[in-house]
């Protein structure tokens, strides 16, 4: 797998993360790096996996710590 870089506008790291949106849940879902990039999906470096946050009144479900991605 090639590596990708963070969907941040203006950040050229590499993603270690993907993030994804439920809508109907009102939930943030962030996770390991997918295999593929999605169309409905954002690619994350550690730097902004870690300080991703939410609107208010949604949750985020981390599947992965930032400490695991930088392993």
């Amino acid at each position: 797998m090639s590596a990708r870089p963070c969907s941040k506008v203006a950040c050229g790291r590499e993603a270690v993360a993907t993030l994804t949106y439920d809508y109907t849940d009102a939930m943030a879902v962030l996770g390991p790096l997918a295999v593929r990039r999605e169309p409905h999906s954002y690619d994350l470096c550690a730097q902004h996996a870690e300080r991703l946050s939410a609107p208010q009144g949604w949750q985020i479900v981390r599947h992965v710590t930032v400490a695991e991605l930088q392993s």
